[in-house]
């Protein structure tokens, strides 16, 4: 059966401006540290999809944030595990990439069906530890992106 998952979707990196970064562990994927991620739904545009996706994992508001589209999209190959998400025929994922710059580290609620537990950790040490090569790219590029007050 194939599900109705877009196979569009955001990638945003929560992190402090310290450059702690917050990673989510896979409910269905233990060992499988990410940023927040998620497909669109319906015809919501990118920014839309980013705050949802932030308040649905986290439960954070990135709208009393600093939520910035970094104008960069990474497209490649859905893993074949998770194609029975996205219609027939769909192998590739465009997704665009997000930061949330929070002025310190912050306790959140994740979401338990998806996620087992959350760690916030220093940059480097974060992208060492996501599976996704987009994620570490992101996380690694951190440095010329953040924004000081």
């Amino acid at each position: 059966m194939s599900g109705k998952k877009q196979p569009v979707s955001v990638l945003v990196v929560i992190h402090s401006a310290a450059l702690d970064v917050l990673l989510l562990e896979r409910a269905d994927h233990p060992g499988y540290w990410q940023s927040v991620t998620g497909s669109r739904e319906g015809d919501e545009d990118l920014r839309a999809t980013a705050i949802r996706e932030v308040r649905e994992e986290t439960g954070l508001d990135a709208s009393l944030y600093m939520l910035t589209d970094w104008q960069e999209q990474n497209s490649y190959e859905i893993y074949p595990h998770w194609r029975h998400r996205y219609p027939a025929g769909i192998t590739q994922n465009t997704e665009h990439v997000f930061g949330l710059q929070l002025p310190d580290r912050v306790p959140v609620t994740i979401a338990a069906r998806e996620h087992l537990k959350y760690q916030w950790l220093p940059w480097r040490d974060a992208a060492q530890l996501v599976f996704s090569p987009s994620n570490r790219a992101a996380i690694l590029s951190l440095p010329n992106r953040r924004v000081t007050c």
